[in-house]
């Protein structure tokens, strides 16, 4: 779809989002309890309802690693100055530690409704009641939950716009500085921990992943970072880690940082107990460029729950930019001077997996393995993107395989920007299901073609090839996916 311009004198209203986080204890077969631990990035699309990308993970009980995906809807409605009426949904896959006799195919369905208090600046604190569903495995369960919801401001303006650098003015909105990198960790674990089975953990576990930070103030920050094995003997493993840290100008170009964070991890026959992870960094970043960077670290991890513990070695390959900060409910473009747009896109995926080798899992390998996620795709120009997807399972009795994949790809509009056809390759970490990964490195190749709906949206329908180099796992691939195009300005 052709790209619309935006004039100086156009405003451009903010974007209302939250970011929400829950816990329950939900009831396994066998009275199990598993201490379940939810948060999501949600975006307004009218005045009282909320979309966006949500994870769950198991914190506490004896299922770390029990980790699902999806999309949340959320609704609010204002009884009264401070209370707030609360449902919402969840359609997600993904399980772990049980993989498809607990989780079934992996598809798991969430609905909650509660009340919520109002603390002004300081969020929202909620109760309610949620019922958590694998409608083709085993678990169904309803209890009592808790909630903590943030609400915030941001900038984005719906579709794709003419690419633009704002100049017309000398204001500026003041910057938000925000780091995104690919992060590769490794860690060297003692020789005293063992498997969530009493077998000898192998004393090596490589991790693949992505990280995203934002500054609050001049050097004080918050992150969000996922990471999946992708070599060592523990493929399947993932973790997805909340926290923040400060950092320390030790030069022009070069900086310290101090961090600690905490979130949900397992899988691969790793020991983290209920699920628990703690992290502490300290880590030295240095810039190449205005916004390139590389940044080493060292830390230590540890599941509080259980046995797991290591030595954390990363390397981290950024791109630094700023936002503008919003405090109101508009802003005028002649207020974004030297900012530009960017293209990006949010993708909600649907693949199935074809059967391409015959020992390609190591059971159920007769059926096809469906699988739901998200995409985000950032454009450098109008046809090279960066993509990076999350996605689990949801059918084929392959409850518990996720994959977390970065890449590249080639977007290229035809037929008056009717249509669009894409070709990307992603690198990154896959496992469980029964997936024969042999360690988790994995690679695919996609080509799509898609339609625009309107100038925001689009439908595509596409296909693949996944391949694990050093296990039996060959799949064709078959994508679907509801799209979403939105620009972000940036500096």
């Amino acid at each position: 779809m052709a790209a619309q311009p935006l004039l100086s004198a156009d405003v451009i209203p903010s974007s209302k989002g939250l970011f929400k986080q829950s816990f329950e204890t939900v009831t396994l077969p066998g009275d199990e309890p598993m201490g379940f631990w939810g948060g999501g990035m949600l975006y307004d699309i009218t005045p009282s309802i909320s979309v966006g990308p949500a994870v769950y993970g198991a914190a506490t009980g004896q299922r770390g690693g029990f980790i699902t995906l999806g999309v949340a809807a959320d609704s609010s409605y204002r009884i009264s100055d401070r209370i707030n009426a609360n449902a919402g949904y969840f359609v997600g896959a993904g399980g772990g530690r049980g993989g498809y006799t607990l989780s079934g195919g992996g598809l798991m369905l969430r609905a909650h409704a509660g009340l919520d208090y109002n603390m002004g600046k300081f969020g929202l604190l909620g109760v309610g009641v949620s019922n958590l569903d694998f409608p083709n495995g085993h678990i169904n369960s309803t209890q009592p939950y808790i909630s903590y919801t943030y609400p915030f401001t941001t900038l984005f303006a719906r579709g794709w716009q003419q690419p633009n650098r704002y100049a017309s003015s000398t204001r500026s909105a003041a910057p938000a500085e925000k780091e995104i990198s690919i992060v590769m960790r490794r860690y060297d674990i003692p020789a005293h921990v063992t498997k969530d089975n009493g077998g000898v953990q192998h004393p090596t576990l490589q991790l693949i992943g992505a990280e995203l930070v934002h500054y609050v103030g001049q050097n004080g920050f918050l992150k969000l970072e996922s990471e999946g094995a992708f070599g060592g003997d523990s493929q399947g493993y993932m973790q997805v880690l909340m926290g923040g840290g400060y950092r320390f100008a030790i030069g022009k170009t070069t900086a310290a940082k101090l961090s600690a964070a905490t979130g949900f991890a397992g899988g691969g026959a790793v020991d983290t107990g209920g699920g628990i992870l703690l992290d502490a960094q300290a880590s030295v970043q240095q810039k190449l460029t205005d916004h390139l960077f590389v940044e080493l670290g060292v830390g230590h991890v540890a599941a509080p729950q259980a046995s797991f513990e290591a030595t954390s070695l990363s390397a981290r390959l950024g791109y630094s930019f700023n936002t503008p900060k919003m405090d109101t409910d508009h802003i005028f473009l002649s207020s974004l001077s030297g900012y530009e747009n960017k293209h990006f896109r949010f993708r909600m995926a649907h693949q199935t997996y074809l059967k391409a080798d015959p020992n390609w899992r190591s059971h159920h390998n007769d059926l096809n393995i469906d699988n739901l996620g998200v995409q985000f795709d950032y454009f450098q120009t109008n046809n090279l993107y960066l993509t990076g997807q999350g996605i689990g399972a949801y059918a084929g009795e392959a409850g518990a395989y996720m994959t977390g994949l970065i890449g590249a790809g080639y977007h290229q509009p035809f037929a008056n920007d009717k249509f669009y056809a894409d070709v990307e390759f992603l690198l990154g970490a896959a496992g469980g299901g029964g997936a024969d990964v042999n360690g988790g490195f994995v690679w695919q190749s996609n080509a799509n073609l898609g339609y625009y709906l309107n100038d925001k949206t689009s439908l595509s329908v596409g296909i693949g090839r996944m391949e694990a180099p050093k296990g039996n796992f060959k799949a064709n691939v078959i994508n679907f996916g509801l799209v979403y195009n939105f620009d972000v300005f940036m500096r």
